[in-house]
This record gives C-alpha cells, sequence and structure tokens, in this order.
C-alpha cells in the first residue's frame, strides 16, 4: 500500500465497451479494489489516442477484463467460429497503453481479457476455445465457475502465497493463453494445464497477468487482494522515480557572501 502522506499513485483502468448502447463503462469492482489497495483509480476511455495520452500521465495500469475476444488476426491466426465479438477500439486501446507502459516501465496487471491481450502484444498466441481445442479440459466459463490453480515455485505468486500451493479462484474465461509473448513466464496453471497467471522477466519492471478476476474476489481471497496491494506499491515507487526528459529543480548555490 502507498506509504501515509505520500501522493496516491494514479492507477488507469482501461474501460469496457457496451456496442448495443454505446458507452464506455467498467464495474465498481475494479474501482473498489484500487481503492482499498491506497491507488486512485482512472477510467482510461476507448478512444484513439487519447490513450497514449493518458497512459503517460498515470503511475499504474491495470488491463480490465471484457466481453470481446483480441483479434485473431493479431496473432496470426484465421477466426474460430466460437470468436463471435471482437472490439477494436479495446484492441487498439490496449496497444496503446502498453506501449506507453514498457516505455516508461510503469506496472501492469492484465486481468482475464487484459492478460491475453498483455500477451499478444508481447507476440504470444491464444487459445481461442477451451472447450473446443483442448481435450479434457475442466470448466473454465460459465455461472460461477471456479477450481484451483496451482501456483509455479519461485513466481511472485507462490511468494506471496506462503505456504499456500493452490488456491481457489474464479473463472469466466473460454480463451486462454497458448504461447507466452517475449519476456513473459508462467507463474500458475489450472490442474487442466491452462494457464492461469504470467509475470514479467523485465528488469526494473513489475508486469503481471492473471485469467481469473482477483477484483471480484478481492475481499475474501487473499492473494487476490495482494496483487493489488502490490501493483499499487509498485506504481508509488514508480511515481517518485524522474519522469523522462523531466527537468530537475536546479541546485542551491552556497552563499558565499562575506558577512
Amino acid at each position: 500500500m502507498a506509504r501515509e502522506g505520500a501522493r496516491k499513485p494514479l492507477i488507469g483502468l482501461t474501460c469496457r465497451w457496451d456496442p448495443e448502447k454505446r458507452r464506455h463503462y467498467l464495474d465498481s469492482d475494479y474501482l473498489g479494489a484500487i481503492t482499498a489497495a491506497g491507488g486512485i483509480p482512472v477510467l482510461i476511455p476507448l478512444v484513439s489516442g487519447t490513450a497514449a495520452a493518458l497512459a503517460a500521465r498515470l503511475d499504474g495500469i491495470v488491463l480490465t477484463g471484457s466481453a470481446s475476444d483480441v483479434d485473431p488476426e493479431l496473432y496470426g491466426q484465421r477466426w474460430h467460429p466460437a470468436v463471435t465479438q471482437v472490439h477494436p477500439e479495446r484492441d487498439e486501446t490496449d496497444f496503446q497503453v502498453l506501449e506507453q507502459a514498457f516505455r516508461d516501465k510503469k506496472p501492469v496487471l492484465g486481468i482475464c481479457y487484459g492478460m491475453q491481450s498483455m500477451n499478444v502484444y508481447l507476440g504470444g498466441s491464444l487459445i481461442q476455445d477451451i472447450p473446443s481445442i483442448v481435450p479434457g479440459a475442466m470448466a473454465h466459463e460459465g455461472g460461477n465457475a471456479r477450481h484451483e490453480i496451482l501456483l509455479k515455485p519461485g513466481s511472485l505468486l507462490a511468494a506471496w502465497a506462503g505456504r499456500a500451493r493452490k488456491i481457489q479462484v474464479n473463472s469466466s474465461h473460454h480463451q486462454a493463453v497458448d504461447k507466452p509473448g517475449l519476456g513473459l513466464r508462467v507463474a500458475a496453471q489450472a490442474p487442466d494445464g491452462i494457464i492461469e497467471a504470467l509475470e514479467g522477466g523485465f528488469p526494473n519492471h513489475w508486469v503481471l497477468g492473471v485469467a481469473w478476476h482477483p477484483e471480484r474476489i478481492c475481499h475474501s481471497e487473499r492473494l487476490s487482494a495482494r496483487l493489488f496491494t502490490e501493483l499499487v506499491e509498485a506504481a508509488a515507487q514508480q511515481s517518485s522515480r524522474p519522469r523522462p526528459g523531466a527537468r530537475r529543480p536546479p541546485a542551491k548555490r552556497a552563499n558565499t557572501r562575506r558577512r
């Protein structure tokens, strides 16, 4: 959590898109999770060009979930019949935000679709439909789906979880990471092998993605709550660093006049 008395970090969250009502929106659970962790949530609209300019002013980023899928053409595949909805505005926004975040080493947390988007941005690929492509896969979508995930030894998630090596999470995704993108490593998997978390191996850059929705269960699941406190802490450290191109205050000259 951000240090008491320090400026609270600004955490940008990419909006979701409702094509029928033509509105940008975001579930309040996201905002509550960031606020509880000590950050100030800022919504990033799906407006071309605006996302990058806004991201440059933020201290951390959350790529949120979405009712859409990442356009398969962005990772060189044809559309699977199960892919029925893509939102180019959301794909473009995520990529613009990620470009800025990686340029300035701003911490990034990708959630569900957000992790998939981040993976594709870094050159990875996706399983377009778990039920029809992965034999014997467990239910990852529908109703109140929940399942265990197994934390990889040596990962940040395993370190934060203490002695726990597996936790119960919610699940509402029909797609999953297939090939991890450049610089990403697997941090957790479901018992059926589906990748449930990725973390970055980038020097001095906090990057994490999870397939579940921690904002919905952070009030009862400690590791999910920890994701947001760690993000906000990383963003607080980021905000204390000099901005690229920022001018340093002039050094005070010693008073050499004789008295």
